[in-house]
């Protein structure tokens, strides 16, 4: 079981704190990796996502087993039940290494109560093994989802329209922060002329940006979410907004922050954080 530490500084906001005082807030906290034999059931090695549509069957088979007890209808428990035990018994044979997180005496003994129609004793089987997904899933689910159900930025490349160079993620995004900031400079300090080139290179950046999109994303939806009309209108406004009202660029770049930048970030950003973090 690979554990990765991983130091957390606390940030009291509220009261400045010396240096002294801030190292004092700094503790560890343990992260424990899955496997890395699972990566064979997530993409890009599994096309069928064998390991999440297992775990959507338990889920669904659990919920099954609950409401035929409730019933009584032994025709379809057996039926629900056959296949929850026989997904739960798989996991040891996809990840061997977690051979310890499971209980076969307590899948063992729903299999007996399913079988001796025992309907008292159904529902306390159901959370014994109920117990041991939950912490599973309270150890390993997020990290797991980190590191095999985001996507892998440093392999993300970027046409720069103008050159038309390849430019990795880090470049783009480092290009595209860099412009938005020298136009807000430049507005803020009155160049109209410079801030019009900025505003029209950061335009130029946000849709190079978008066409990476399609690396993953199989339709148009979530890119027009975050970088379709919406956006588009928005930095035409800016536009006018420079040349007729530049007072009100501050604001209107408010909206682009959180239109584009923070819901972009608010998906994909803080995932792909963790996995960086967390990645063997």
């Amino acid at each position: 079981m690979k554990i990765k530490n991983i130091a957390i500084v606390a940030a009291l906001l509220l009261s400045p704190l010396s240096l002294a005082d801030t190292h004092s807030q700094e503790h560890e906290a343990s992260v424990l990796l899955p496997p890395t034999s699972i990566a064979q059931w997530y993409k890009p090695q599994n096309k069928r996502q064998v390991w999440l549509h297992t775990m959507f069957r338990l889920r669904r088979a659990m919920l099954a087993i609950q409401e035929y007890t409730a019933l009584q209808d032994e025709k379809l428990l057996d039926k629900w039940g056959s296949q929850f035990i026989k997904d739960y018994r798989s996991i040891t044979e996809m990840v061997p290494e977690w051979g310890d997180e499971i209980e076969p005496g307590w899948i063992n003994r729903l299999e007996q109560v399913i079988r001796d129609r025992d309907w008292e004793a159904m529902g306390g089987a159901l959370r014994k093994v109920g117990m041991t997904c939950s912490s599973c899933h309270d150890d390993y689910r997020a990290v797991t989802a980190a590191l095999y159900r985001t996507p892998d930025f440093e392999k993300v490349m970027v046409e720069d329209s103008e050159t038309m160079e390849d430019l990795s993620y880090k470049e783009t995004m480092n290009n595209l922060t860099t412009s938005m900031n020298r136009f807000k400079i430049a507005v803020e300090d009155g160049r109209k002329t410079a801030a019009t080139e900025y505003l029209e290179m950061f335009s130029i950046r946000v849709i190079d940006l978008g066409e990476s999109c399609s690396g993953c994303h199989r339709d148009e939806q979530p890119r027009e979410r975050i970088l379709g009309e919406e956006t588009e209108f928005l930095l035409e406004e800016l536009s006018v907004l420079l040349a007729e009202n530049p007072e009100g660029v501050g604001r209107k770049l408010g909206e682009v922050g959180v239109a584009v930048c923070a819901r972009c970030h608010g998906v994909h950003r803080t995932l792909a954080d963790l996995r960086r973090v967390v990645e063997p």
